[in-house]
């Protein structure tokens, strides 16, 4: 019985010593890492979900964000803010304060924002135009309700002749002289700033008008999913393309068999199909922003633009069409071309 008490004593202390040296050696394992990683600064650290309940977690709209203290704002007691899901340049911001998207809406100087509009547009139109042309655009716009947003790129640098017209007056004008819709484009109609709009309108200003109804073809656009298109273009004037062709029998079609000899290797290929011309192109929200981002910043005319629109949609030849039963007229008037002598440019 003495030797068994023994042995058990004696496995109590070994245990005992066993438990010391472990935690020795953890303190002094401790040690080194905190001395060789003095200055890590854990809110500019992405750290996997399993490790996260170590720091202190906050949500703010169902979004998980970090509040940790670092070495730089201990002292001061000011907490670091770190949301990974933040867009770029805002992790640091808490996710209730961060508006990620703006609009063309405008707004009073006074008063309450949200009784500034009677009536939120929901779609977007824009024209390049000079004021030689301000009676086609007249007509252009009265085709438009208070459910369309105008935009006017003026290239001339004439605005307030405009404000004869009393939807003038409630336009958006944007005034840089001698540049085409695309530079205004690529600079003025940001996704995030047209994102509240469903669809976005980048028109000539040298359209007729006369056989267009703008609500029935965003009707026709949503019925057939066509997330790029125009309206069909009359047979007789300055046609380039048998795809953009007005067709007399139907509402909308999205390819053709009759381009040139040779133009059809593939028939779901521009420009027999997934094509539009950039003269009067509509977007929808989604496919615009993927466009904007392919427009270069030293694109002038457009050209070959049209040509690579298809990679925005898929498929696009079933995404991109052209509007039979709402059409235009293009009149192919250089009006922008008539300011600069040496050259002939055209809004395009």
């Amino acid at each position: 019985m003495g030797t068994i008490h023994r042995s058990g004593v004696l496995k109590k202390t070994n245990d005992s010593a066993r438990l010391i040296i472990t935690t020795i050696l953890g303190v002094v394992f401790g040690f080194f890492i905190g001395v060789s990683f003095p200055s890590v600064s854990l809110y500019k650290i992405q750290l996997p979900s399993s490790l996260r309940s170590s720091l202190d977690v906050a949500t703010s709209n169902d979004k998980e964000f970090f509040i940790v203290r670092s070495p730089e704002t201990t002292g001061e007691n000011v907490p670091k803010i770190y949301v990974p899901t933040n867009p770029r340049g805002a992790e640091r911001l808490p996710p209730g304060i961060v508006v990620p998207e703006s609009d063309l809406y405008l707004h009073r100087l006074w008063g309450e924002p949200s009784e500034d509009l009677k009536k939120t547009p929901k779609y977007l139109v824009t024209f390049t135009v000079g004021f030689d042309q301000m009676n086609n655009i007249d007509a252009c716009v009265k085709k438009f309700s208070e459910d369309f947003q105008i935009l006017l790129f003026h290239y001339d640098g004439r605005t307030t002749e405009w404000d004869q017209f009393e939807w003038s007056k409630n336009a958006i004008h944007v005034s840089v002289k001698k540049q085409t819709k695309w530079w205004y484009a690529k600079r003025f109609l940001h996704p995030d700033v047209v994102a509240p709009y469903e669809y976005i309108f980048i028109w000539d200003e040298d359209l007729g008008v006369e056989h267009f109804n703008a609500e029935r073809y965003i009707e026709l656009v949503k019925r057939h999913g066509l997330e790029i298109s125009q309206p069909g273009l009359e047979p007789n004037n300055g046609l380039t393309w048998q795809m953009t062709k007005r067709r007399g029998d139907r509402q909308v079609h999205k390819l053709v068999t009759d381009e040139k000899p040779g133009w059809c290797s593939d028939p779901h290929l521009p420009p027999c199909a997934a094509f539009v011309e950039i003269m009067a192109p509509v977007f929808s929200r989604e496919a615009w922003r993927c466009v904007w981002y392919m427009i270069q910043n030293d694109l002038v005319h457009g050209w070959g633009l049209d040509f690579a629109l298809r990679r925005c949609v898929e498929p696009a030849h079933e995404k991109i069409g052209v509007v039979d039963s709402q059409w235009i007229i293009h009149k192919v008037i250089p009006s922008l071309g008539n300011q600069v002598s040496h050259h002939q440019l055209a809004i395009c």
